[in-house]
């Protein structure tokens, strides 16, 4: 007996509420669904905590009706140029299925289009240089965002929202003097 009264005063106090967060997150999930489901000026509207991009913004085109930006990761540089096509991603003279054969890093490329819902829009060319595979997949990610933004400025909030726009920092640190890397020691020998 004593051991069943806890377990009822526990669901008393936090199994109730426990469980009413549940729902409230299905319901949310299935709102969220309807809304992906119908089409309407709610679905496609940027959320209120995003901000606004001034009027006055006008798009950055040469004359050739390209966008150009630069993208950085790691010690990767890309040189991304976009204008409206099918699609096509060709980075330093080659399909993106060839150049990156990892699904995850073609995957990474196109999260900008995905995102902004431009997916097969646009034709990427794009050059890029040092670094690895992984770090020159964030480059051009981060070269498609920017060159998006300048080509249609409206798209800021939501690349910007969903983290694109930054640069990421994060590099490899330096190996010290007196350790075999940057904070791994050489073997202890106690004699």
């Amino acid at each position: 007996m004593s051991d069943d009264a806890p377990e009822d005063n526990e669901q008393g106090r936090g199994g109730a509420a426990r469980g009413s967060q549940t729902f409230q997150g299905l319901a949310s999930l299935r709102q969220a669904i309807q809304a992906r489901q119908t089409p309407g000026p709610a679905a496609t509207a940027v959320p209120a905590t995003m901000a606004t991009v001034p009027e006055d913004v006008q798009p950055k085109r040469d004359a050739f009706g390209r966008s150009y930006a630069t993208g950085k990761r790691k010690n990767a540089v890309a040189r991304v140029w976009i204008k409206p096509g099918n699609g096509k991603i060709e980075v330093n003279g080659r399909d993106s299925p060839i150049y990156f054969a990892r699904p995850v890093l073609r995957m990474m490329i196109n999260q900008p289009f995905v995102v902004t819902d431009r997916l097969g829009q646009f034709d990427v060319w794009c050059t890029v240089v040092g670094g690895g595979l992984s770090g020159q997949a964030g480059a051009v990610r981060h070269g498609i965002s920017r060159a998006l933004t300048f080509y249609e400025p409206t798209l800021r909030p939501t690349l910007k929202h969903g983290g694109f726009l930054t640069r990421d920092s994060r590099v490899v640190e330096r190996k010290k003097y007196g350790k075999a890397k940057a904070r791994r020691s050489f073997q202890f020998s106690k004699r």
